[in-house]
């Protein structure tokens, strides 16, 4: 049984801007947000840009938090604003929480670890496991807005929170939930992190060019920008969006997972996986792959992983589909990139434009798709995918529709 889930409420925290406006302005403006890393570490990452927790969010609450909820903290509540819907008047028991982060709170285990090393084990904070745990995040939401109905986290890397969507129109569905608070957040740009990403080869060596370092689908790109991020999606049953005047940016109509059962880190060569969840996306739609108008790809910039992709785009919805990728400009937020990158697509639907990949300026040959370069293009878009693909060959997929 189809079930459209209204996405009534976005809240974006990027390193293209803080806020679902300044992010759209910078991911369509096309310019990357890479820098020096540390100057310890060579290295780049994308960042968000003048983000405050402690002004933002108060000091007091803020120091109990690590990074990455803090991030999902200031998404949710632009999400939650955004949607109309008063938490104070909810039925908190029909509320759901689901949120996608790969790694959880790096950032506290590894400032926490480096004081056991240097004071001792008595100088080690009473906080350390409420924040570093990968289900903080949830719970920290679950109270802020008195949700108590399911909350979940999803850990599937890099494919995190485009699960989490899926498995909060899933909520929906069964009927278990009316409203669900759900996308995914990131926030481990940090020593440990970026050298074991490093060590295997997996990061761009495009140090001497920040902004243009993240190439995806282009013929020089190297490999990823690691990045931090929050995207927070309040999702409800289109009916009950429309029922009660609710502006929908558009629906998530599909949902499809898969696992490639080849290897760690590498991709299926042939995309065989990827191709698995999109067909079982586009089926859980209602879809032929003729209705599809737009890809918003996965497309880190890695030269094995944009080429299977690309391989696998091409043989399930053919070439003439238009296809973006936002990394280039926000880099690869991990466990939130799948989140933002729905978000992106909802707006694209709602906008009717294609925002553009940014830094492609020679087409890989290999990539014969109709990716959107330079500009921006506008298009009526009734029906976008929006892929995510992660380590252990955790593959999700989503079907999002214009709101009709």
């Amino acid at each position: 049984m189809r079930c459209d889930a209204a996405i009534t409420g976005i809240g974006l925290v990027t390193p293209a801007g803080i806020g679902t406006a300044a992010t759209w302005r910078g991911i369509c403006a096309g310019a990357g947000t890479a820098a020096a890393f540390d100057a310890a570490l060579p290295g780049l990452a994308a960042r968000v840009p003048d983000f405050d927790g402690d002004a933002i969010l108060g000091r007091r609450k803020a120091w109990r938090l690590d990074r990455c909820t803090q991030l999902a903290l200031v998404a949710a509540r632009e999400a939650v604003e955004d949607s109309g819907l008063d938490p104070g008047g909810w039925d908190g028991a029909r509320v759901g929480v689901v949120i996608g982060s790969g790694i959880g709170g790096a950032s506290t285990w590894e400032t926490q670890y480096r004081t056991l090393l240097d004071s001792g084990p008595s100088r080690v904070s009473a906080l350390l496991i409420p924040m570093l745990a990968v289900n903080m995040t949830a719970g920290q939401l679950a109270i802020e807005y008195g949700a108590r109905g399911p909350n979940l986290v999803t850990a599937t890397a890099c494919a995190s929170g485009a699960t989490a969507i899926g498995i909060a129109r899933e909520l929906l569905r069964s009927g278990r939930c009316d409203v669900v608070v759900t996308g995914g957040t990131e926030a481990c740009v940090i020593p440990s992190i970026v050298a074991g990403f490093a060590q295997m080869s997996a990061l761009t060596a495009r140090h001497d060019d920040p902004a243009g370092a993240s190439r995806p689908f282009d013929l020089a790109r190297d490999g990823f920008v690691p990045a931090e991020g929050a995207a927070v999606l309040i999702l409800e049953r289109l009916a009950d969006a429309r029922a009660r005047g609710a502006h929908v940016y558009a629906a998530v109509s599909g949902y499809g997972a898969s696992a490639d059962a080849h290897h760690p880190t590498h991709p299926h060569p042939a995309g065989l996986g990827g191709e698995l969840a999109l067909r079982d996306a586009l089926s859980d739609a209602g879809l032929e792959p003729g209705a599809i108008d737009h890809v918003n790809a996965h497309a880190t910039a890695t030269p094995l992983g944009d080429v299977a992709e690309a391989r696998m785009i091409r043989r399930t919805l053919g070439d003439e589909v238009s296809v973006t990728s936002v990394k280039g400009v926000t880099g690869h937020a991990l466990g939130a990139a799948g989140a933002i990158e729905a978000a992106v697509t909802a707006l694209s639907i709602e906008r009717a434009y294609v925002p553009p990949t940014a830094n492609l300026s020679s087409q890989d040959p290999e990539i014969e798709l109709d990716v959107v370069a330079k500009e921006g293009r506008p298009a009526r878009i009734g029906a976008a995918v929006s892929n995510s693909f992660g380590f252990g060959g955790q593959n999700a997929v989503l079907v999002l529709t214009e709101a009709t």
